[in-house]
């Protein structure tokens, strides 16, 4: 026999060094040699091992193993769960049958009677008496103890029994006796165990003789169990005890169950917002580049369709994105808190996918968003001032244009060279009237000029044409100045010549032209073109004192005319007077002419002024329209932040009324939405009409926007808040009395109610709650409750440090454990027996993310169940 060395407490406080002393060699005696000699070695010496293993050690050969009496003695302290007297140390024959008789006295102690088994025999190695004695300690301690639901034994047994095979059909297990006659209540106990074993499904209840000999012939070749166990009662029984270790398998199993279905969920969880985030990521990679072109159209119609566009973003693509945002934060909130109450490490997700990272994102496109929307309605008021720029460009080109047509003909023509001094005279005073005229005219082309610049510096995209006009008319008008200037001196040349001119012909001319001019100008101002954005301005353009002021000068020309056309005719020689009747006439008839046009223009500027008028009246209903509504909805978002805000830090009926509340507030929003979606039509309305301010009311649709989202995102987060700490009082057994506790503790401490405590608020919290701190012992809490050291403590984070603190995880450890009763006490697990002790999902879940064993009796295909549990606890990719 071997030296046992090794030292293991057992549970009773003895060591097994006292049994496993050195064994003498005796002689073996011949025993018996039937096969049910030979099973039933087998299937008693299988059963001792099973408990002896829980104290280090094992039999190999039952009958010579237990003659001193010392392992006998260990095996009865193991299922028992008592001690023992303390065994004889010696290694004479009488200090074995010294310890085999202090086993069967412990034995007969529990009321069990021993009929022909003495010490003698058993030191003796009778095979006959040592596989009797064992047959009655697992009768006493195996059978008898058998309890279920406070039953007696074997009503707890028989229970055991009918739960097992509920499921399966003809069998109804009502006893020991006629329930167990078909077979089929066997093989249904095998098949539940060890479905690899029978097929169940094709049994025939009729053939007895069959169901039973398949039953315990796979129960002799697989389960040990001897066929020499003929009683119903009995088989049954020792199935229960062959199955026991199923049973501690099944618990364990199921823990392992327990924590890989917790791992795979929240591997689920992590695999959904790694998507969500790569989507909503790409989602704003793909759209920041849209709102940062700000490639600016010709025209104020195809930068209203950019408008349209932004406002479709606004209204239909960017709301879904938003209630991604909120999903995604909360289920990162959800995914953390469950690793945290399953003891989980943190969950880290790929670069640039952290929530921090979507924040900044997000914040980087609502900005360039800001600026796109300043951009396309400073660009609208530019096109639209360009377009009347440019409109009042080519009118006022036109005019001028107009007017400088034919003068070089007529500056050029050389009608003085043939003239009288009096026909001289009367050219000077002509040429005379025309540079007043010319000099008029200046303030008329540097206007031109100044809109030509400013169309410049507004970028204007028909400048080009806009430059070469003005330069045009520029180069024209230096032209006729020239023309002018050459023309005058060629006319006083000739003057010297010719000495006389009519000098009231010449005042006549003087005191038309300007009048002339005048005439000119109102005209032009009649067609001048203008923008406003309000009834006053409107009322600014108001032209109705030129209607007045044509009606006076008409009278007033015409008694001009009279007057100087009666003083020519005086004071002139008669030969000029022909000359001056035309002149009269065309002067009448020119001024005349143009006092008609005029007011033909009056009327067609007064329609303009009360289309614009009316327009101006329909912008203001809709400015007050819109006004109205934000004016109620602003402070109704408001109001139901500051409820959200109550709700989350009341502490009334519990988690569930808050929830209930919140679910109640929630419903109220969603139902609001029909008024934002009308709010969005107004301020559709307001747009298409270029309305660009509002002096009724303080919000804008942006505010209101940015109100409604962070309203739905708040009460999103807020229930998630909530739901997260009944998730975290359930899981870790806090009682609703300790989290109004921890509610109590905190709102006291949140000095500025805004849902965080600051550092020194945090320290004084844990104070009043009992905490004795150090500087160490503060500065490691916070690091567990801000590990971005931003200087607060969220409500969340406290509930969590706090849950930490009062309520238990399972381990490592544990799963570990758990894995080594699968792995029937082997430091690795074979793929089979994964596959058969667990769920095909999660076997093949293990199988795919356990490493190989590497250490000591590594056997192929065996898998490290330690490092995989550690695995599962540390940091890691599980």
């Amino acid at each position: 026999m071997t030296q046992i060395d090794i030292m293991v407490p057992y549970d009773n406080g003895y060591y097994q060094d006292e049994y496993m002393t050195q064994e003498e060699e005796w002689d073996r005696d011949l025993l018996l040699d039937p096969a049910w000699e030979k099973q039933q070695r087998k299937t008693f010496t299988a059963w001792c091992n099973s408990h002896l293993r829980k104290a280090g050690t094992q039999i190999e050969n039952i009958e010579e193993d237990f003659r001193n009496g010392l392992k006998l003695m260990l095996l009865l302290e193991v299922i028992s769960g008592e001690r023992l007297p303390k065994p004889d140390r010696g290694k004479m024959r009488f200090h074995k049958i010294a310890n085999v008789n202090k086993a069967l006295e412990f034995i007969t102690s529990k009321g069990v009677k021993l009929v022909s088994i003495g010490a003698e025999e058993i030191v003796d190695g009778n095979v006959k008496m040592t596989l009797g004695m064992i047959w009655t300690i697992i009768l006493r301690f195996a059978i008898q103890d058998i309890s279920v639901e406070e039953t007696s034994a074997k009503e707890g047994l028989l229970l055991w029994c009918q739960r097992k095979t509920a499921p399966y059909r003809n069998v109804n297990v009502q006893n020991f006796h006629v329930s167990w006659k078909d077979g089929l209540a066997f093989c249904a106990l095998i098949h539940r165990h060890r479905p690899d074993l029978i097929d169940y499904a094709k049994l025939n209840k009729e053939d007895a003789l069959g169901n039973l000999n398949l039953a315990f012939a796979v129960a002799e070749k697989h389960l040990d169990i001897p066929q020499m166990l003929d009683a119903e009662g009995q088989a049954a029984c020792f199935m229960y005890h062959v199955f026991a270790g199923v049973g501690v398998a099944e618990t364990a199993a199921n823990r392992i169950c327990k924590v890989l279905g917790v791992n795979q969920e929240n591997e689920k969880l992590m695999e959904e917002y790694e998507k969500l985030a790569s989507e909503l990521l790409e989602w704003i990679r793909r759209t920041t580049p849209w709102l940062e072109n700000r490639a600016c159209e010709r025209t104020v119609a195809e930068m209203q369709r950019k408008l349209e566009d932004f406002r479709d973003y606004r209204r239909l693509h960017k709301p879904p994105r938003v209630q991604e945002k909120c999903q995604l934060e909360i289920n990162f909130n959800t995914l953390q808190t469950k690793l945290r109450i399953s003891n989980r490490p943190a969950f880290m997700p790929s670069e640039g996918k952290m929530v921090s990272d979507i924040a900044s994102a997000w914040q980087g496109l609502e900005q360039v968003e800001k600026g796109y929307e300043e951009w396309l309605l400073t660009e609208i008021r530019r096109l639209q001032r360009v377009e009347h720029l440019a409109g009042k460009f080519h009118q006022k080109a036109t005019s001028h244009e107009t007017w400088a047509s034919g003068k070089e003909e007529f500056l050029t023509q050389k009608d003085y060279e043939t003239a009288s001094l009096m026909e001289i005279r009367a050219l000077l005073r002509k040429h005379e009237a025309f540079e007043s005229d010319l000099s008029a005219h200046q303030d008329r082309v540097e206007q031109i000029a100044a809109i030509a610049q400013e169309l410049n510096e507004l970028d204007y995209h028909g400048v080009a044409a806009v430059n070469q006009r003005c330069q045009s008319i520029c180069d024209v008008w230096d032209h006729i100045g020239t023309l002018t200037q050459k023309r005058r001196e060629s006319l006083e040349r000739t003057e010297k010549l010719l000495e006389t001119v009519e000098q009231l012909f010449l005042e006549y001319a003087k005191r038309s032209a300007p009048f002339n001019n005048w005439m000119e100008g109102a005209m032009e101002d009649l067609q001048d073109m203008f923008i406003v954005h309000s009834v006053e301005e409107v009322q600014v353009h108001s032209h109705m004192f030129i209607v007045h002021s044509v009606e006076e000068v008409q009278v007033h020309t015409h008694m001009f005319i009279v007057h100087s056309v009666e003083e020519v005719q005086v004071h002139t020689h008669m030969f000029i007077m022909h000359s001056v009747e035309e002149v009269q006439v065309h002067t009448h008839m020119f001024i005349v002419h143009s006092v008609e046009e005029v007011k033909k223009l009056v009327p067609q500027r007064d329609s303009s002024l009360q289309e614009e008028l009316a327009r101006q009246h329909a912008n203001e209903r809709l400015r007050r329209q819109f006004a109205t509504q934000a004016n109620l909805i602003g402070p109704w978002i408001q109001t139901r932040m500051e409820e959200i805000g109550r709700c989350s830090l009341e502490m009334g009926g519990g988690l569930e009324d808050q929830m209930t509340q919140l679910k109640q507030c929630e419903h109220v929003i969603v139902s609001y939405k029909s008024n934002i979606d009308n709010l969005e039509g107004d301020h559709q309305l307001i747009q298409e009409s270029l309305i660009f301010d509002n002096k009724h009311t303080n919000y804008t649709m942006e505010h209101i926007r940015v109100g409604w989202e962070l309203l739905l995102t708040t009460i999103a987060r807020t229930i998630n808040e909530i739901e997260t700490q009944i998730l975290t009082r359930d899981a870790k057994g806090i009682t609703q009395q300790q989290m109004n506790e921890f509610r109590s503790s905190f709102n006291h401490f949140d000095r500025k109610k805004n849902g965080a405590m600051d550092t020194d608020d945090f320290r004084a919290c844990l104070i009043s709650m009992g905490y004795d701190l150090g500087e160490v012992e503060f500065a490691r809490i916070m690091l567990l409750v801000d590990p971005n050291a931003t200087g607060v403590v969220t409500f969340q984070s406290f509930i969590d440090f706090m849950t930490r603190e009062t309520a238990d995880t399972d381990t490592a450890d544990q799963v570990v454990a758990s894995f080594r009763i699968l792995a029937t006490d082997k430091p690795y697990i074979l793929i089979d027996e994964l596959r058969r002790e667990l769920p095909c999902d999660q076997a093949e879940y293990c199988i795919a993310r356990m490493p190989p064993y590497t250490g000591p009796g590594a056997v192929p295909g065996a898998l490290d169940y330690t490092a995989f549990s550690t695995a599962l606890y540390g940091e890691s990719d599980l």
